[in-house]
């Protein structure tokens, strides 16, 4: 499975080949490197109107990508524990690596994060856990969209998703301006949300390290480590912003 990529997804856009996405990352690389000095003399962007819009239609893509993962797994019989990758044509195999794709694909829509950070000037938000979470899922669901579209790697888009409806509906409140600050109190708990994710994703995905499961060893010990990446960036986060901030 590792050697070979998924013939039903192969030919679709942005995962036939490596060149699409690594031309994109280095776009992005140079749009967060490059970006801050063209502004340094331009005005902050308000972008108001485009904020609202694009927060409540990455909610919205959101909540689409979380519904099909999650009925998608019922209708199927996935199992939590060990889910090998439906490789078929049939309705069901078909239906989970189309969400896949769609979640891979959502990923490359929110490299604009970064670009309304720096058109408003916004340059502390762009920190390395931001472009080092927001690059790397771009390489992580392509190589997963393109290897293994399904099986126990829905359990990550699924979770994903969910906690994203919260995210993007946490911006789209925050875009509608400061007198909406006194509702948003519950970023802190969004964080906690944000890491409580990473948690289960590492438990879902070491346990079949110790199991016999059909699903390649070698994308669930990538996704372990990666996660464990996000959990240590995360805890610094929230102790730099809610800890030591506080204090």
């Amino acid at each position: 499975v590792f050697c070979f990529s998924d013939p039903r997804t192969d030919p679709w856009p942005l995962v036939y080949s490596p060149l699409p996405v690594t031309l994109l990352f280095a776009f992005y690389l140079f749009v967060v490197a490059l970006g801050p000095f063209c502004m340094c003399q331009q005005k902050p962007l308000k972008l108001r109107g485009l904020l609202i819009a694009y927060n409540l239609a990455m909610m919205t893509l959101s909540s689409y990508m979380f519904y099909e993962f999650l009925v998608t797994s019922i209708l199927d019989d996935y199992s939590y524990l060990c889910q090998p990758v439906d490789y078929s044509r049939s309705e069901l195999g078909m239906r989970m690596a189309r969400v896949c794709w769609w979640f891979f694909f959502s990923k490359v829509i929110e490299l604009l994060d970064t670009v309304f950070f720096i058109l408003r000037k916004k340059q502390e938000q762009v920190t390395f856990l931001h472009v080092y979470h927001h690059g790397t899922m771009l390489f992580n669901w392509w190589s997963g969209v393109k290897y293994v579209p399904g099986g126990q790697a829905f359990f990550i888009g699924m979770l994903n998703s969910f906690v994203h409806i919260f995210m993007y509906g946490y911006y789209a409140l925050a875009s509608l301006g400061p007198q909406m600050h006194r509702y948003l109190w519950w970023k802190r708990y969004l964080t906690i949300m944000q890491l409580c994710q990473f948690v289960a994703i590492a438990a879902h995905s070491s346990y079949n390290l110790f199991t016999e499961c059909p699903f390649p060893d070698g994308f669930n010990i990538a996704v372990f480590l990666y996660i464990l990446s996000l959990i240590v960036l995360f805890l610094h986060f929230y102790y730099r912003t809610y800890i030591r901030g506080k204090q």
